[in-house]
């Protein structure tokens, strides 16, 4: 079993052997895969809104929500979307079959139910579903008050359509927008967010310009509780990146050149940093920030660790100063 909620942590990171127990067609481009311990244990409960690393056939490690009930003690589900652009993650995930054994890391949450909400509106895009699925699961057992909108392209292209339409726990807290333009969709999350108050919180996932419209258009009613979940990595411009240095606790110091990240100069230098994906959106490397200020190009801090500054995603982000002192967690 993995350990309960708050005692994840980022040393956390030693690979659970599973085996893929269930393989289903979601859409064309969605598949889900059920998996179990190769050993018998168990793998739930986790926190509602994880993610797992996924060691697929080519060795690639690959970030995956967690879409099952969080409550479940047996098995993990993950949603996998085939993309055109695949280096090799996602493809290789859509060719396992049941009985495929698969490496997966212990899970990580980013993106958390908030506990002190009077009300939770859950705002989904496409394959952004997958870890507020995960979180519409747990607000119902605790009998929070919450909304589900879910917008797709088709009912050919909404994964979990038929679940969200069937699953009698929850169903009326769904409301499911098929083939809605863009540009058509703000009413309707502004109408959803006309619901909430200053002590709701909002969570999103999807497109990059999608997360970008509910969040212009919930902060004005619930401040900064508006919880972002990114499955892609920021691009920043680097044209202008200066050296910098980097100071442990320890007193080790170390130069961070304009092309080189944090995270490589650290490794390669022999410091033990947690790392996954590399590219700010997991969250493993983030580290403490005790002096200096950080230049944040992360899609896994929020917007409020960001502003205070006190953190840093090693694997992207820069320094603003000319050194940074930071502690490794």
């Amino acid at each position: 079993m993995f350990p309960a909620a708050d005692a994840f942590g980022k040393d956390d990171m030693t690979d659970i052997q599973v085996r893929v127990a269930e393989v289903r067609t979601e859409t064309p481009s969605v598949r889900t895969l059920r998996l179990v311990s190769t050993d018998g244990t168990q793998l739930g409960p986790y926190p509602a809104g994880a993610h797992v690393d996924v060691v697929g056939p080519t060795g690639i490690r690959r970030q995956y929500s967690l879409c099952n009930p969080p409550a479940d003690i047996g098995t993990l589900l993950i949603a996998v979307k085939r993309e055109p652009d695949s280096r090799g993650g996602s493809l290789a995930l859509h060719t396992v079959v049941e009985g495929d054994a698969l490496s997966i890391g212990e899970p990580r949450n980013l993106v958390s139910v908030a506990d002190e909400a009077d009300r939770h509106l859950l705002v989904a895009g496409g394959i952004g579903i997958t870890p507020l699925l995960s979180m519409a699961y747990e607000l119902h057992r605790r009998a929070e008050d919450f909304e589900l909108l879910y917008f797709a392209r088709s009912a050919g292209e909404c994964a979990f359509l038929r679940l969200l339409c069937e699953e009698v726990t929850f169903r009326d807290r769904v409301e499911v927008r098929l083939g809605v333009p863009r540009d058509e969709q703000l009413p309707l999350v502004e109408a959803a967010i006309a619901r909430l108050t200053a002590r709701s919180h909002v969570y999103t996932c999807g497109p990059e310009g999608f997360m970008a419209q509910v969040l212009a258009a919930a902060e004005p009613v619930v401040g900064g509780h508006v919880h972002v979940e990114h499955f892609e990595a920021a691009e920043a411009d680097t044209s202008q990146d200066t050296a910098f240095a980097v100071e442990l606790d320890t007193g080790e110091i170390f130069e961070v050149p304009a092309h080189r990240s944090i995270l490589s100069v650290l490794t390669e230098n022999g410091v033990d940093v947690a790392k996954s994906c590399e590219e700010g959106i997991c969250g493993s490397c983030v580290s403490g920030v005790l002096d200096g200020v950080p230049d944040h190009r992360d899609n896994c801090l929020s917007v409020s660790d960001k502003a205070a500054g006190d953190q840093i995603a090693l694997c992207v982000s820069r320094a603003r100063t000319p050194k940074l002192v930071i502690e490794l967690y």
